[in-house]
């Protein structure tokens, strides 16, 4: 999730990520286990159109043999720079640790890889315009951070992203990006290279815009659009087309925003600045958007990540 650049100098408040890393990163083994846990319920709602064609939760093997337990999670970070272990399902935040970056940046948003580490996009702007921006590897085991990150190109610094695996099974996954500012479209990042290798420009009445980013173990990448009204859609990942969208107009453009994809469902993470967090849920399914899911989550949420061993379809 990516809190509003307009925000940041309204309130200078920190935006959050958390991004993933591979299993060749090093982290320090202090700092803290998991601690506290908070669990706010809701109520549903219904509305919209499905997505055509794309099933969401029901193509594909969605193989994650090999994965942990740790995998399966989504993660999210608040406004405090604290990270947060989540369980959809169970409607359910524990608290793992402070985020342990050692940068004059500000965390902005966050993807999570198969080996539960998560990826961490910070941001450097002088008060006018952002000046530097850079991947850090962040373990979800105890928010302890890499020590140096992997720098980004200008256009390139303000980021949503999100992995997606290469097919609809196996293990083989690419970390997607897209520039929040100035409408850069969609990018895959080269970890052997450390380069951002672009793909196109969003399609439609979406190009141009801005979005945050999930994927999922079969293949498929979504975007979230805090467009008025607010949009999910689909994206081809080899030209950046919008393959099919659902308008929600349930759920207000937002200030502070983050999503994910998990059994099935995409959670939406909202807030308009000043309020806690709202967790809305679209299922595609039944084609229901819950807008009270979880009303108040009891802390902004700036960042959200999930790897592709998460399930694509709902627990039984």
């Amino acid at each position: 999730m990516r809190k509003a650049f307009v925000d940041l100098l309204l309130f200078a408040m920190p935006t959050l990520l958390a991004c993933s890393a591979t299993s060749s990163t090093r982290f320090s083994s202090d700092s803290g286990s998991a601690s506290g846990s908070v669990g706010p319920t809701g109520s549903s709602g219904v509305g919209g159109a499905d997505f055509s064609g794309s099933g969401a939760g029901t193509t594909g093997s969605g193989e994650t043999g090999g994965c942990s337990e740790a995998a399966t999670y989504v993660y999210v970070l608040s406004t405090d720079s604290d990270l947060w272990r989540f369980r959809p399902d169970k409607k359910l935040f524990t608290k793992i640790g402070h985020l342990g970056c050692a940068t004059s940046m500000q965390p902005n948003s966050m993807a999570v890889d198969r080996d539960a580490t998560a990826w961490v996009n910070y941001v450097g702007n002088d008060g006018l315009s952002d000046t530097s921006g850079a991947l850090y590897a962040v373990s979800t085991a105890n928010a302890s951070c890499a020590p140096a990150g992997h720098p980004l190109p200008e256009s390139w610094f303000r980021l949503g992203m999100g992995f997606s695996t290469d097919g609809n099974e196996g293990d083989s996954e690419t970390l997607y990006l897209t520039g929040t500012n100035g409408g850069v479209g969609l990018a895959a990042f080269d970890f052997a290279a450390k380069t951002v290798k672009p793909i196109g420009q969003f399609s439609g009445a979406l190009a141009g815009k801005n979005a945050e980013l999930t994927g999922t173990g079969d293949g498929r990448l979504f975007g979230f659009f805090t467009t008025s009204p607010v949009e999910v859609a689909e994206l081809d990942k080899n030209s950046a087309a919008i393959v099919a969208t659902k308008s929600m107009p349930q759920v207000p453009t937002p200030s502070a925003w983050a999503f994910s994809f998990w059994g099935g469902d995409f959670f939406l993470y909202t807030s308009d600045g000043f309020s806690n967090t709202r967790v809305s849920r679209y299922r595609p399914s039944d084609n229901s958007v819950v807008t009270d899911y979880m009303p108040d989550v009891g802390f902004v949420i700036v960042g959200a990540g999930v790897s592709t061993c998460a399930p694509i379809e709902p627990p039984k």
